[in-house]
């Protein structure tokens, strides 16, 4: 089977510093893969709010996250500080893919890219919303 590759935009819209605490690494002395999507949620949390959104809240419609995909490039160790960069891009009619990039501040390395496929929701009915104008235009969309 082919392996995915996930090309970076040359920019990102959002960076944020995290710790790696112990609860985040695994058996194996380095950070746990499911720690590792736990992450990228703080991180998506942290670029919603940073335009005023939550995930229930983007102009009155609510996000679920579709698919995720993650291609691992190096260890992250406990007491680490990771940088999480994060650009919107690839909109349709009804979501977004969120990419991300996540590097090692301590001993700079790249440990892991990807990217979530997010979905609008009307969350009274549950059902598939299109992307909010407003939203769309922050991105130059």
């Amino acid at each position: 089977m082919p392996r995915i590759k996930l090309d970076l935009p040359e920019s990102f819209a959002f960076t944020t510093d995290l710790q790696l605490y112990i609860g985040h690494i695994n058996y194996g002395g380095h950070l746990d893969n499911a720690q590792l999507i736990t992450l990228v949620s703080e991180a998506r949390v942290r670029f919603l709010k940073s335009m005023g959104y939550s995930e229930l809240d983007i102009e009155g419609l609510g996000i679920v996250v579709a698919d995720h995909f993650i291609q691992y490039k190096a260890e992250g160790f406990h007491g680490e500080t990771i940088r999480i960069q994060m650009q919107p891009q690839d909109f349709n009619k009804y979501g977004f893919d969120l990419i991300y990039r996540i590097d090692c501040l301590e001993n700079p390395r790249e440990l892991a890219r990807g990217k979530q496929g997010i979905v609008f929701v009307n969350k009274e009915t549950k059902k598939v919303a299109n992307v909010p104008p407003i939203f769309a235009k922050k991105f130059s969309i």
